[in-house]
């Protein structure tokens, strides 16, 4: 912790995350988020940091009973159940809880925005406990893949959870189920796949791990470039 009381790692965790969440903001063209609503989120998403670190730390704790540390099996277990179900699932939960009925959810970029808030709210309370252990060059590297990685994970929950509101809306309440559904399942598997390559100690997987992150990242921008042209009101 002897980095806890320098500025410029504070200032160098936070910066990423805060820029991201500015681009989202500006790409809702139509009809802007009231503040008080995107604040309430981001909060949210640091809250939900705390309680997936609780519920990985007795994930882990009954996985260690019962695999062997750092075989593949560990790893996968870990990594896409362990990690990834706790993270997505505490963003989720506190997305859906604070928004779903929410006047101000009226159009499906909206659920982009949302999502997106709540991640990076997660995302600036993970790099700012990660900076505080392990400095400047943590902080650096995170900027360009762990903190973009929560913004995508965000993206593909935002997009599934908007059309999901739309499909409600719409009286399709089996396509709504199916919408939230892969809101949650599909930033699941992208981050558990992120963490899983990551960490495996092999050159040749250093360069997986970057092609895997340069695709995620465009398909991401793509995505929410459209999302962000093509927005339509729900109600």
């Amino acid at each position: 912790m002897i980095f806890f009381f320098n500025p410029i790692l504070i200032i160098a965790a936070i910066l990423p995350a805060l820029y991201l969440m500015y681009r989202v903001y500006k790409l809702d063209r139509i009809e802007k988020e009231p503040r008080h609503l995107l604040y309430s989120l981001f909060r949210l998403g640091i809250i939900a940091t705390l309680i997936a670190m609780f519920l990985e730390w007795i994930g882990t704790g009954i996985l260690q009973s019962y695999v062997e540390e750092g075989t593949v099996l560990y790893n996968a277990i870990q990594y896409f159940i362990i990690v990834a179900v706790a993270e997505e699932g505490a963003k989720y939960f506190f997305l859906k809880r604070r928004t779903w009925n929410d006047p101000n959810f009226n159009y499906t970029f909206d659920g982009v925005v949302y999502a997106v808030f709540v991640s990076l709210g997660f995302a600036l309370a993970e790099n700012i406990m990660y900076v505080m252990l392990y400095g400047l060059r943590v902080a650096l590297l995170r900027a360009v893949t762990a903190v973009p990685g929560h913004a995508c994970f965000g993206v593909f929950m935002g997009t599934w959870y908007g059309l999901a509101k739309c499909y409600e809306t719409a009286g399709n309440k089996a396509a709504s189920k199916a919408s939230r559904i892969l809101a949650f399942l599909i930033p699941v598997l992208l981050h558990g796949t992120y963490n899983f390559i990551a960490s495996i100690d092999n050159d040749s997987f250093g360069w997986i791990f970057v092609g895997f992150i340069l695709v995620m990242f465009f398909v991401a921008i793509r995505l929410v470039n459209h999302m962000s042209r093509t927005d339509r009101p729900i109600y």
